[in-house]
């Protein structure tokens, strides 16, 4: 079972996670797309056991703080393999276009997809999603599933940047759609959402 709080970077607010394995207290971090000094000051007090940074996708808004957080707590970078141009390329994760520093910088480990790892005693699955971009993916855990910029509140994410696409994103929202059960949503950004809720109610799910 992992416990998760929720921190907001970059003035996109980004929804970063501190995620937290009861059994254990093994942590990791979602997507910090910029430093937060309350997040840091919590895994501190924790005890700094921080195993894995883990990246749903590779816009500058949700990986650029991570290699200086996994290097700070000796974590490892966690993505699909399909993402790992994004952590090297200032075009394709926006640093460019946007004027942001940025240092390219490597996983240390690429998942494919349905692949799965522990966090001390937790399973964690990562489900390959292209549509927002071509790398994108979601951590499932427990209840839990980490939507990165797939699913919002009754939206999902756009598909007109750098190797988005509409079809490859009906084709994630179709399969997330077809899950067993139910999950809290924690999206990239905006308020939490749950699958049933947007199974019913988020326009593009509904249509699939």
């Amino acid at each position: 079972m992992i416990n998760v709080q929720i921190y907001h970077v970059t003035m996109l607010e980004t929804n970063c996670c501190y995620l937290v394995d009861e059994a254990t207290g093994k942590a990791a971090v979602s997507d910090p797309g910029a430093q937060s000094k309350m997040l840091e000051a919590q895994i501190e007090k924790d005890g700094g056991k921080l195993e894995y940074v883990l990246l749903t996708h590779g816009h500058y808004d949700h990986i650029c703080y991570a290699k200086q957080l996994a290097n700070k707590y000796g974590a490892k970078i966690v993505t699909g393999k399909n993402n790992a141009v994004f952590l090297r390329n200032t075009e394709l994760n926006g640093t460019k276009r946007h004027g942001i520093p940025f240092k390219p910088f490597e996983a240390d480990i690429l998942l494919e997809d349905g692949e799965k790892f522990k966090l001390g005693e937790t399973e964690i699955t990562y489900l390959y999603t292209p549509g927002h971009t071509s790398g994108c993916g979601i951590f499932l855990f427990d209840d839990i599933m980490l939507a990165g910029d797939l699913i919002f509140m009754e939206s999902y994410g756009r598909t007109d940047l750098e190797t988005g696409d509409d079809f490859n994103m009906m084709q994630s929202l179709k399969r997330v759609r077809q899950l067993e059960g139910d999950y809290t949503i924690i999206p990239g950004h905006g308020p939490l959402t749950n699958l049933e809720h947007e199974r019913r109610f988020n326009p593009l799910m509904r249509r699939l």
